[in-house]
């Protein structure tokens, strides 16, 4: 790969977790703000107990953090080594 592949990569890698980031923050305000609306709503409408659908928040936020950190950024990161380094 050509250095500017390179740099094009690393650049939709790290703006890819930078949003990621962002939008993610934006979900947890989201969630944490709607709580009390939207919990009664899911646990009616999923046959739901409270016990299961904080595990399945919890889950899913944790999916989303190893997502943006282990597949976008430590890989942009790598990248952005590799080419200071050249």
């Amino acid at each position: 790969m050509t250095i500017d592949k390179l740099r094009l990569l690393r650049s939709i890698l790290l703006r890819s977790a930078a949003i990621g980031a962002v939008f993610q923050l934006f979900q947890v305000a989201v969630t944490v703000g709607a709580w009390d609306f939207w919990t009664g709503l899911v646990i009616r409408l999923f046959h739901l107990d409270a016990k299961t659908l904080s595990s399945e928040v919890l889950r899913y936020f944790i999916d989303v953090k190893f997502l943006l950190i282990f597949v976008l950024l430590i890989p942009g990161l790598a990248i952005h080594w590799t080419i200071r380094k050249e």
